[in-house]
This record gives C-alpha cells, structure tokens and sequence, in this order.
C-alpha cells in the first residue's frame, strides 16, 4: 500500500514570513522548510504522493504552490487560497486554474481559526463563495476550532454540492484530556454525508514533550466512529508537528491509532477519492 499525505506544508522566510509562529514554542518552526526537506522523508515512509496545504491568507502564495507541484512529482494536489468574499471569486478561481500547476488545484482554504465571528462560515458573502468553490469542484478544507464546528456543520447542510474537508480533527484539546464539547460537534458535523475528516494534527494539540498514543486514542476513536474510514484520510501536517514529532513518528502513530483493517482507507483511497489525485 502506498501512502498519500493529505496534509503538509512548505515555507521559505525569505520569500514570505509566517507571522503565526510566534511564542518559544515554536521557535523551531521559524526557518525554512522546503520540498527537499521533506521528500527524502517522504520517500523513507512509503509517501507516495501529498496534498500541499497554503498556510498564509496572501494571493501570492497559491500560485507559488501549483509551481511546486509542476515541478515535483510527490505532490499530487494543492489547497490554496482565495478571497471567498470577492465578487468575482468563481474568475478567480478559473484563472488559478490556467496557471502553471493550475491542474493540482484540489481545494480551498481560510484560517477561520483566526476569524473572530464563529458564524463566519454562514455569512452571505463568504457562502457565496463557498458555492463557488462547489462550483469550480473543489473542496474545501475547515481549518476551525471546537467552537466554530456547529457554524461548520450548518454551512455543510446548506451547501451539500459541496465536500468540507475538517483539518485536524477541528484541533480537539488534547493537552487537557477534554472531549466534550468537542466530540458532540464533531459527531454532528459527521452525520452529513459531504464532510470528510483529517487524521491530523494530533500531536500539535497534545503536550509535545510527553504524549502518549494512548492520549490521542479517545479523539481518534470519535472521528473513526462519527466519520467512518471511507471519510477519514491521514495527513502529516508537516512542518507544524515537528515541534512535538518527527515526519515518521506522526505516521507511525496514526497507523497505531485506527485498525489496520482500515489502512487502505484512511492512508490511501480515501484522500485519493476525495481531492480527485
């Protein structure tokens, strides 16, 4: 079986700075990490192919991302960035598409983490452009917090053309041992059928000095439940989870955490099926 990560990241300081990496936590994040970093990495894990993630909410950067994936051959798709709030987000989204790389274009992304508003996902501008995402078929990957998950389940039942993609479990508070509210939102959200979930994330929500596969267990139990292994893909979230793991210790434990009867699924086809590599 080969392996496709769902989920990683690239960066270079010089081109762009990443002003989310802030506090000594994660000092070790600020230098660069480029695709020669990560591909021998890759390649060692039986990586097969990766689905490259933006991380800033700049219009440079998705263009900069389709170019890497022309170029190397592990990356197999992009989720990049776009204003979904801009009029004519549907042209936009066509022009990303005829740019070099444009064809590894698999999705969109918003840190709707960082948005104060948790109903952001419903507001009529920003589901205007959702509908254009579905539009353009696309996905669209939720990259939230607990309490944004019931606006992401309500802007899911009012877009069912359109496949949501949850990053990171919806970032479950790992470090404190707390499932609830968390796992009720996520179960919700699961119960539509155009939602998919990451098995991702994981070890960045726990204490990185001292987890246990036995901490992250009861979060990926739930999602394993609520979204079954036809709807779960894994995903490194490389660079991000170096800080507490390392590239083949974030694989090694997820393949831990789910049955190996599930394997095909959540480290293959399901990826491969939803962002169409």
């Amino acid at each position: 079986m080969s392996v496709v990560d769902a989920h990683h990241h690239v960066w270079d300081l010089s081109v762009r700075d990443q002003a989310w990496i802030r506090g000594p936590e994660l000092q070790p994040l600020r230098r660069d990490f480029t695709m020669a970093d990560l591909e021998p990495a890759a390649r060692a894990a039986g990586v097969a192919r990766t689905v490259l993630v933006q991380t800033v909410t700049v219009p440079e950067e998705t263009p900069e991302l389709l170019a890497l994936a022309e170029t190397h051959r592990l990356i197999a798709g992009v989720v990049g960035w776009t204003d979904l709030t801009r009029p004519d987000v549907a042209d936009e989204l066509a022009r990303l598409r005829e740019l070099p790389g444009g064809r590894y274009l698999k999705g969109i992304r918003h840190q709707v983490q960082g948005e104060q508003d948790p109903e952001w996902l419903l507001r009529p501008d920003v589901r205007r452009g959702l509908a254009a995402v579905a539009g353009a078929g696309l996905v669209y990957d939720l990259v939230v917090l607990p309490h944004q998950l019931p606006a992401c389940a309500r802007a899911a039942a009012a877009l069912p053309g359109l496949t949501f993609v949850l990053d990171h479990l919806g970032k479950p508070p790992v470090a404190s041992g707390r499932t609830e509210p968390w796992a009720s939102h996520v179960r919700a959200l699961a119960a539509l059928p155009n939602t998919v979930c990451k098995l991702s994330g994981l070890v960045t929500e726990a204490d990185p000095a001292s987890w246990t596969v036995q901490d992250l267990r009861p979060y990926a139990d739930t999602v394993l439940e609520a979204f079954g292994p036809g709807r779960l893909m894994y995903g490194s979230d490389w660079p991000v989870c170096t800080p507490a793991a390392s590239y083949a210790e974030v694989l090694a434990t997820a393949r831990r955490l789910v049955p190996a009867g599930t394997h095909p699924r959540i480290f293959e086809t399901t990826a491969a099926r939803v962002y169409d590599l």
